[in-house]
């Protein structure tokens, strides 16, 4: 990279001292082009910026280099501080609890990674369910299987010192630069245990098959917790990170009188198609390149007869779909892939907008009972065994049910039939408007060898924990509600900034400035 840039810019490769990718993305909108962002340290910067400021096609700007986004400081609990949920936010903030010193307790339900994986991959071949440890409860949360994205909406000078932890737990040094970072399951896997023997290597105690079943409040401040095998831990300090696929933590909490709302959420579908069909569309004569990489896709649809969104959802190329409920008789789908993405198949979410004045109930877990409803109807109409219910994307559009599918990667298996029956008539309608419009922006995306499956509820949580700038319940004072399943967050990275921005507010470093370099275009 350092003799490229040195030839285009006509000066010795030695005068560049020093070179840092900072992003590559790829232009794919007429001829494919491969875009990177770079720092360099060089003799001579003023002449540089003026010899590359003449250069069509590349922009350049002298930064100074960022600084550390936070000083961590030592700080002592009279009670241990307890987190609730070993996912993304519950991973980072008991980290930074035991960086501090405060040698916080962690209560996960699942099991450890080992373990979980081997449960969940005789879920997925022999359809044996274990409520405790699956696709959503476990060591690293419903992250570790998911697509591994590190992609997020949020615009925090946080997020770089977030990549290089993973990186430093074992994560390709790659997504430090790509535009669309992501680790893979298969890699996540590593780094969320490496990041638990850290924790652990500083006094913390990570505890699994440990299910909360109850709050201990007195006087409008968190005294303690209760645990399913009868223990009380003491704690002024609860840290709840529990993710929003445990309905029986709202109503704990709900009995508890921890303030709470309804929230909308997005209800659709997964869709599948061959890889290969969508690099054609994208690339071109370029498709199967191996510097490209399966092509990706994001569309939306404004269906503005029902007022309601319809957008593409975590999109996964080279991924599979993938089994991920976390109740027994229910069928949810999700998207999953490994590092190489290399499975051949390219899935998405397809997802129509949900008010609240679509739930049936007016308490704050009217959306849980929403969403009950309609993964348990695809439970049965997929035959009662994990089989999920499934249509081709032409059969769907046409209302006609086939009685064969095309090959998918989703296991157990799948059973065909008209999708209509296990969603509401909203959501079937407004997918239908945008297949029909998206069908027309990509060749093929309307095809007898695109699949759609049923259903996908799980975009974000239907409850909101309300809490206030502190972090911190707005009803029961100690206790700190975070991530996905706290209504803040939707992702790896969202939710890991979430676990670290409460602990740094816990600790007393809520006005805290975090520094961030600038970035010009490429």
């Amino acid at each position: 990279m350092k003799d490229v840039l040195a030839d285009l810019l006509h000066i010795p490769s030695g005068r560049i001292r020093s070179l840092h990718i900072l992003k590559r993305s790829i232009d794919a909108r007429h001829d494919v082009r491969i875009l990177y962002t770079v720092e360099i340290s060089a003799d001579g910067e003023e002449e540089l910026l003026k010899i590359i400021r003449e250069k069509e096609g590349i922009s350049a700007e002298i930064v100074m280099p960022p600084g550390p986004p936070f000083v961590l400081h030592k700080k002592s609990f009279y009670k241990r501080p307890v987190v609730v949920g070993f996912g993304p936010a519950g991973i980072f903030a008991a980290l930074l609890l035991a960086r501090a010193g405060a040698e916080p307790i962690v209560l996960e339900r699942g099991r450890p990674m080992q373990e979980r994986v081997r449960d969940v991959s005789t879920f997925w071949s022999k359809g044996v369910f274990r409520s405790e440890s699956n696709v959503c409860f476990g060591e690293g949360g419903a992250g570790t299987f998911s697509d591994g994205k590190l992609t997020t909406g949020k615009r925090s000078a946080m997020i770089p010192w977030l990549l290089s932890e993973f990186v430093k737990a074992g994560a390709p040094s790659e997504i430090l630069y790509e535009a669309y970072p992501h680790i893979g399951t298969d890699r996540l896997r590593g780094v969320i245990v490496a990041l638990r023997k850290e924790i652990e290597s500083l006094g913390g105690e990570v505890r699994f098959g440990s299910r909360m079943t109850g709050i201990l409040v007195k006087n409008g401040r968190l005294c303690g917790l209760g645990l399913e095998n009868g223990e009380k831990i003491e704690t002024d300090r609860l840290v709840l990170a529990t993710g929003h696929g445990a309905e029986d933590t709202y109503a704990v909490l709900e009995r508890a009188g921890v303030a709470m709302e309804q929230k909308p959420l997005a209800v659709g579908v997964r869709i599948e198609h061959p890889q290969g069909r969508l690099d054609r569309v994208q690339y071109g004569r370029w498709a199967g390149h191996p510097r490209l990489g399966p092509s990706r896709y994001r569309l939306t649809y404004r269906d503005r007869k029902q007022d309601r969104g319809v957008y593409t959802f975590c999109m996964c190329p080279g991924g599979q779909v993938i089994a991920a409920n976390s109740q027994p008789g229910r069928i949810v789908t999700n998207g999953m892939s490994r590092f190489g993405r290399a499975s051949g198949y390219a899935d998405s979410g397809l997802v129509v907008s949900v008010r609240r004045e679509d739930f049936s109930g007016r308490g704050p877990l009217a959306g849980l009972a929403f969403l009950r409803k309609w993964e348990e109807a695809a439970f049965r109409a997929g035959g009662e065994n994990y089989s999920a219910p499934a249509q081709r994307v032409t059969d769907f559009l046409r209302r006609t049910v086939s009685s064969s599918l095309p090959e998918t990667t989703y296991r157990p298996g799948v059973y065909s039939c008209d999708l209509h029956a296990v969603l509401p008539d909203f959501v079937t309608t407004g997918l239908k408007g945008a297949l029909r419009v998206w069908g027309k922006k990509i060749p093929g995306f309307i095809s007898e060898d695109g699949i759609l499956i049923g259903v996908e509820t799980r975009t974000s949580s239907p409850v909101r924990l309300v809490r206030g700038k502190d972090y911190a319940s707005v009803t029961v004072r100690g206790l700190y509600p975070l991530g996905e399943g706290a209504g803040y967050a939707g992702g790896i990275v969202s939710s890991a900034l979430d676990g670290v921005y409460c602990v740094l507010s816990l600790l007393g470093m809520e006005g805290l400035e975090c520094h961030g370099r600038r970035r010009e275009r490429p």
